[in-house]
């Protein structure tokens, strides 16, 4: 039974609001100017809503073709859940410590996210297709839904690092104003963005292993995807061990982060389309 994809055009809209978003707060960033910085803020939000309603739709549309799933079973799907995870964790950052400059690093990725889906037509489709038998449990619900929330939550730590690392590198160590954060000020927030994000990833990989149980009757094969996500914990977990026990700051920090999300997506991309394991289909 085929269904118009009626989601699949929110998804573009946003896509698009996404992108002027992050125009906004590059000249937001570059005017400093209090009521233009509202802008792109009002347009993420707007953005964020049709998005929403765009997942909502997609859930509907499985069930009018007769599969009734959760969608989050392919790469389009996982792309586009990736992309709302992203603003939503980003908001909620921007609401707390009002630095809309960071906004000019972070939106792109939720951009990107949405316009791979129709970049690689290949291998992402929106079409809705039946479940295999591996993905037809609730776990799929929770396990992806937790991975995403962390690798979001990393995704925001990259980008306030690719912020510190310029920052550093010229030299701009005065405290920060309300358009430009301190050093201090990102790394704070670099640090809270990995607080969110590992212990979702921890959620992920348990629930993930519970999963594996349920549908091949072992929690722990080695699978690439397996190892790939116990590489990234250990990276993240090496951060926050490094912060707690050796006050680890600055840009040792900020690099680890980066190197975090190097591996977040090999494990997200490179396991599916370079490794061959029991997670290729995803």
């Amino acid at each position: 039974m085929s269904v118009s994809l009626v989601s699949h055009t929110f998804f573009n809209v946003s896509m698009g609001i996404y992108l002027l978003a992050f125009l906004g707060y590059l000249i937001a960033a570059a005017s400093q100017n209090k009521k233009i910085g509202i802008l792109p803020t009002s347009s993420l939000i707007i953005g964020l809503i049709i998005h929403s309603i765009g997942l909502v739709l997609r859930w509907q549309e499985t069930h009018q073709t007769g599969y009734g799933y959760v969608p989050l079973s392919n790469m389009y799907e996982s792309l586009v859940f990736f992309s709302w995870t992203i603003v939503l964790i980003y908001l909620i950052i921007e609401f707390k410590y009002n630095h809309k400059i960071i906004g000019a690093f972070v939106t792109p990725f939720a951009f990107l996210a949405l316009a791979l889906t129709s970049i690689i037509p290949t291998n992402i489709k929106p079409t809705i297709t039946p479940l295999m038998p591996a993905l037809q449990s609730n776990w799929l619900t929770i396990h992806v839904t937790t991975c995403f929330f962390g690798y979001a939550a990393f995704a925001v730590s990259f980008g306030i690092s690719i912020l510190y690392l310029i920052r550093d590198r010229k030299g701009v160590r005065e405290e920060g104003g309300k358009w430009l954060p301190s050093l201090s000020i990102l790394d704070e927030i670099n640090y809270k963005s990995i607080v969110i994000g590992f212990p979702m990833l921890s959620l992920g990989i348990i629930t993930g292993a519970a999963w594996a149980n349920y549908a091949w009757g072992s929690y722990w094969s080695w699978d690439p995807k397996e190892t790939w996500s116990l590489i990234t914990w250990f990276i993240y977990a090496a951060f926050l061990h490094a912060r707690i026990t050796k006050d680890w700051r600055g840009r040792k920090a900020a690099i680890l982060s980066i190197i975090g999300f190097v591996a977040v997506m090999f494990t997200y991309f490179g396991v599916n389309y370079i490794l061959s394991g029991l997670h290729s289909y995803a």
